[in-house]
């Protein structure tokens, strides 16, 4: 009986210690094909360590390919405290070569930490020091690759573009707006240490950074850096308080250039303030527009058909009486009977107050809000404006006579440029744009390509051409005079509005504008220039902004090699001191009959002969009187 008890046991033993064995063997299968990666995974991260290497960013082109943002390859300091033998020493040779304390040092190098970046005094180190950290070779003390980002043309497109943080992260501009596509992915040089953070001899593993998207903007290189030069020009000349170009493609939205002074460059944005580096003047600026807006009331009056502008006539007594408050003509004593032509051509506010009667406060309104005032435009960059209307109720006589020619209401120079578009473009509303497409970093290929966005119809074609047509008189015949280039067409409207403070008019201190199309029969290029209280000149937008309006446009005729208009409206000349003629053809006359033929010009030959076979200027072109033409003569 004993012996069957003790056997029994015996086999419940060996069963248990199978089930075991089995359970184990089980256990450890589970574990290895199982729970494999998991295990390793977690076992990894206690005897593996990462150092850093931080990707480039995607790059900022113009639209045809030129690189305004990129990336320089630069050095930072990491330490691995626990690998430090000496940490006092180390401590006291880095702050010497960083420039820093050795108590600030000390901190970094005893940290309780597995890796310690040294910032901000390790970051972006240049090529000296870097070697001589170098050259210490210390056990702990390693110099990462670290991507710096880096602006070719300084401040050109500054608050465009923006600028990004030590961290290589965008703070405004492009580089906010587009940080998530910018932005690459980090890579690594994974090494092995143990429990004390001693390395281990095993072999490295290097995981390459991934670059950013690029970023192609709508900008364009070569109008852009026309407009810089400008602005620098304006402020050497005027020392304005403000100033700002923007020039835009009116027949799709897109941005060809924008900038404004004050500038700052990017690659050393700590150096500027923050009211400078956040303020995109053309897009987050708001004021009182001036007679720049007159075109919006020009175009709803059209569009309403409350005017014929051929035929209506209005007559400026110097001012006119509104709710018993009294509104001034910009001219002493007015400019007596005018058709509504010429009170566009003569910018006249009371005849604008006049417009802005027959429309009504509802129509007017409406109209403004259509053009897209009052409201964001889209546009995507980060800091825009809105501006300021007047609510419809609060809109009395007085109130609808001032914001007939721009007065009592603000906007933004984007939201002017957008509406002015749509006046003269065929009457489409585009939503502006300053990206054009995203590319793959490596083999430059379109990810998205971004296409323009129409907003409304605002009014249509036939009104569009009437607005085209009054605003090249202006240029040809009125206050735009300075903007008129021979042989070209351009059409605009000079703008001078008076500076708001504290609820009061300041005296003697404008924003004056010019606002620019051309050519003006089928524009291509809108330019609106705003200076801010320009000193040393009589305040006009006709006289300072018009003739910087007029650079732009002949930078562009040159980098785009624009021909000349095969139909030119001429100058009215009772406005200019110089005069223009039409130059003949003259090829095949005889040197007697050519010079009788040019007579209002200086004719210098060359050649032998007294037949002319070649002549310069080419004829039937505007050419001002007493200039040069040469005349090559043959037998």
């Amino acid at each position: 009986m004993f012996l069957k008890e003790k056997n029994v046991r015996i086999k419940i033993s060996f069963i248990i210690v199978i089930v075991l064995i089995m359970a184990i063997i089980i256990r450890v299968f589970y574990i290895q094909i199982f729970k494999y990666d998991e295990l390793n995974e977690l076992a990894e991260g206690l005897w593996s360590r990462n150092l850093p290497i931080t990707a480039d960013r995607g790059l900022i082109t113009d639209r045809n390919g030129q690189v305004l943002a990129t990336n320089i390859t630069t050095t930072s300091l990491v330490l691995i405290p626990n690998q430090i033998q000496d940490k006092e020493q180390v401590a006291k040779d880095l702050a010497e070569i960083l420039g820093t304390t050795y108590d600030a040092m000390y901190k970094h190098v005893n940290k309780k930490t597995s890796i310690e970046r040294v910032h901000p005094e390790g970051r972006q180190l240049s090529y000296e020091v870097a070697e001589r950290i170098d050259n210490l070779n210390y056990d702990g003390v390693y110099l990462l690759r670290e991507s710096k980002r880096y602006y070719p043309y300084d401040n050109l497109l500054a608050h465009t573009l923006g600028y990004v943080g030590i961290d290589n992260q965008g703070l405004s501009g492009i580089e906010l707006a587009y940080d998530k596509y910018l932005t690459g992915k980090d890579g690594a040089i994974k090494y092995f240490s143990d429990g004390k953070g001693h390395r281990l001899e095993l072999s490295e593993v290097y995981e390459a950074p991934t670059p950013g998207v690029d970023v192609a903007l709508t900008i364009d290189l070569d109008i852009q850096l026309a407009v810089e030069r400008e602005l620098d020009n304006v402020m050497s000349k005027y020392n304005p308080e403000q100033a700002l170009i923007l020039v835009m493609d009116p027949n799709n939205g897109e941005v060809l250039a924008m900038s404004s002074r004050p500038n700052f460059n990017p690659n050393y944005y700590q150096q500027s303030t923050t009211e400078i580096i956040n303020r995109n003047l053309p897009i987050w600026m708001t004021y009182e527009p001036g007679s720049t807006f007159k075109i919006i009331t020009l175009a709803s009056s059209i569009e309403e058909q409350t005017v014929n502008i051929f035929k209506d006539t209005f007559h400026d007594s110097g001012s006119i009486a509104v709710d018993g408050a009294r509104i001034k003509c910009w001219k002493s004593g007015g400019h007596g009977s005018q058709t509504i032509l010429e009170v566009v051509q003569n910018s006249c506010n009371p005849g604008f107050v006049m417009l802005g009667q027959k429309l009504g406060k509802e129509k007017l309104f409406k109209y403004i809000n259509d053009f897209g005032f009052g409201k964001k435009t889209g546009i995507d960059l980060n800091g825009e404006g809105s501006g300021i209307l007047f609510s419809l109720d609060n809109v009395g006589p007085v109130e609808l006579a001032t914001t007939a020619f721009g007065q009592g209401i603000s906007v933004t120079p984007i939201q002017q440029v957008t509406a002015v578009s749509a006046a003269i473009n065929g009457g489409k509303l585009y939503q502006p744009m300053i990206v054009k497409r995203l590319l793959e970093p490596e083999t430059k290929t379109v990810i998205e390509e971004k296409s323009s966005t129409l907003v409304r119809q605002v009014i249509s074609e036939e009104t569009s051409s009437l607005v085209r047509y009054a605003l090249e008189t202006v240029v040809n015949s009125g206050t735009g005079k300075n903007a008129y280039i021979e042989n070209y067409r351009v059409g605009g409207k000079t703008g001078t509005a008076q500076k708001v403070q504290d609820g009061h008019y300041l005296v003697g201190n404008y924003i004056v504008s010019f606002m620019g199309f051309m050519p003006a029969d089928k524009p291509d290029y809108v330019v609106y220039v705003a200076i801010d209280n320009p000193k040393g000149i009589t305040q006009y937008g006709g006289t300072v902004s018009a003739p910087i309006a007029k650079n732009v446009f002949n930078s562009i005729i040159s980098i785009k090699n624009l021909p000349p208009a095969s139909e030119v409206t001429p100058r009215e000349y009772t406005w200019l001191d110089k005069k223009y003629y039409q130059l003949p053809n003259v090829y095949g006359m005889s040197k007697k009959e050519a010079s009788a033929a040019i007579k209002q010009f200086k004719v210098e030959f060359s050649g032998v002969g007294d037949t002319v076979i070649y002549q310069t200027p080419a004829a039937n072109i505007y050419v001002e009187e007493g200039s040069t033409i040469k005349l090559l003569l043959s037998n």
